[in-house]
């Protein structure tokens, strides 16, 4: 069944049926408006009120200036251009499975389920648009073009909006709704009991907050169980899914420029002999290049930059730019970033604390009235659903200890055996998934034959993760007590690394 979106005279798109939206909302009214449970902490209360108000969009998403309508062929199953080269662009590339998804062991049974997942596709950051404009400027101020790939610069007008989902973004929310809720149909249940009803939080930008609820609908969609609205964590706060809470921690920019310094020049010099009087730097040219994904995923058509970057000289730059995004990652908030992994120990105590049905123990960047609260921290639910950002869900995987690296990325040569690629790790959608599970394990080297037992497994993007650290095997499983075990450096929060985030 395809959705087209539908949109509010205040020109703000959702995703679904005019009666697809009329059920959800009237579902909406019939389990939030129904009653109040005994000894509610009023305060708490109007705080999810004012979620609710915010919730009642569930099917809508700021799209804004320069969005396109969703055709019928997109909308169903994972956007994945025909060009082998689309997955050069890192973490703007769309999500697509890393891996066929692996069931678990036959003889295991998954009992809880812990997703962590990127907002969907956006426009360009505010910061991106204005150094996008001034190289789209330069190269058009250029007197003549010599290369016939620059002539359709003659009649371009930008026309991206910023930070907000595109539709295809929304709809790649949506998917992932539906992907799980189909995965995971045990854990489900229509019922109002809660237990079996997801629990969902969003960090506070609205791309990740219209991601979430966008999920949401996809999640309803399939098993006509209706979530709460996302809980929203304010970004000028506590936040577990965002990583503004180190400001003594670096950024990527040495290695990135270095990098840049040393893969475009001759893409800059051809430009600049094609164009002349454009002066492109170094640095225009990889903006420029990031118009190709950019533009493609919000028209949902291809762009003109991809084209120019296509053969020749140009053409070899796709390398450089998928290097780029690595090493923003790697130095940016993950292993290359001394105060990386630490901006992922929050949420690593609180994955924690799930796992253990226990109260979260940690002293950075969780919000503990949040968190001390079994309305907006319950323990009890099967399934938890938490939307961040790309630059979070690096130093989280960091914390945890996945895709550690035997040395630093180097900065002027990509090894092109790496396993560190950010198309991998962050496309726009991408998914941790942290699977709890029972297992009677009968040949275990530490449980009798027979002998039931709680195991945990981790995939990103559906790529199931070697847990070495915990003592995983073939199928990925450690012992809970194990995996608990493993993440010495979060229990410690982060063993004084914390406070490195705020001296000077």
């Amino acid at each position: 069944m395809s959705f087209s979106p539908h949109v509010r005279e205040e020109g703000v798109p959702f995703l679904g049926t005019k009666s697809m939206r009329e059920e959800y909302l009237k579902e909406r009214r019939r389990v939030w408006l129904g009653s109040v449970p005994s000894q509610f902490d009023f305060g708490v209360l109007y705080a999810m009120l004012g979620v609710f108000v915010l919730g009642a969009i569930l099917t809508l998403t700021r799209c804004g200036h320069g969005a396109a309508v969703l055709s019928s062929s997109s909308s169903g199953g994972s956007f994945l251009p025909e060009d082998i080269f689309a997955l050069s662009w890192a973490q703007y590339s769309p999500w697509f499975p890393a891996a066929a998804y692996t069931p678990p062991p036959s003889d295991c049974q998954i009992t809880q389920v812990n997703l962590l997942e990127r907002h969907g596709a956006r426009f360009p950051t505010s910061g991106a648009t204005k150094r996008i404009l001034s190289a789209v400027g330069k190269l058009q101020s250029a007197g003549e073009f010599t290369d016939p790939r620059l002539d359709f610069l003659r009649n371009f007008t930008y026309d991206l909006g910023q930070d907000n989902l595109v539709r295809f973004g929304a709809l790649q929310a949506q998917q992932s709704g539906t992907r799980h809720a189909a995965r995971y149909a045990h854990l489900s249940s229509p019922s109002l009991n809660t237990t079996n009803i997801p629990f969902i939080r969003a960090s506070g930008s609205q791309r990740v907050v219209d991601s979430a609820t966008n999920w949401t609908l996809g999640w309803y969609m399939t098993t006509r169980t209706l979530p709460a609205p996302p809980l929203i964590l304010s970004e000028d706060g506590n936040d577990t899914l965002d990583d503004a809470m180190c400001p003594s921690a670096g950024s990527s920019d040495p290695q990135t420029n270095t990098w840049i310094d040393t893969f475009f020049p001759p893409l800059t010099a051809y430009l600049n002999t094609h164009a002349p009087g454009a002066n492109l730097s170094t640095s225009d040219v990889y903006n420029l290049m990031s118009l190709c994904p950019f533009e493609t995923l919000a028209k949902e058509a291809r762009s003109p930059f991809c084209a120019l970057f296509e053969g020749g000289v140009l053409g070899t730059g796709w390398e450089g730019f998928e290097y780029e995004g690595d090493l923003d990652k790697y130095y940016g908030t993950g292993y290359g970033q001394p105060l990386g992994k630490i901006q992922g120990v929050g949420y690593t105590n609180e994955l924690l604390a799930r796992l253990t049905l226990s109260p979260v123990q940690d002293h950075t960047q969780t919000n503990s009235t949040l968190d001390s609260s079994p309305l907006t921290f319950p323990l009890d639910r099967k399934f938890y659903a938490d939307f961040s950002h790309d630059n979070e869900m690096i130093p989280i995987y960091a914390s945890i200890g996945l895709f550690a690296q035997s040395k630093d990325l180097d900065v002027r040569k990509a090894d092109k055996r790496r396993n560190w690629r950010a198309n991998l790790l962050v496309p726009f959608g991408s998914g941790m998934v942290v699977e709890k599970m029972v297992c009677v394990r009968s040949h275990s080297s530490s449980l009798s034959g027979g002998t039931k037992g709680e195991y945990v497994r981790i995939l990103v993007n559906d790529a199931l993760q070697p847990l070495s650290f915990c003592g995983a095997g073939e199928e990925g499983l450690c012992e809970l007590d194990a995996f608990v075990e493993s993440q010495g450096y979060a229990r410690r929060d982060g063993g004084g690394d914390f406070e490195r985030c705020f001296s000077t």
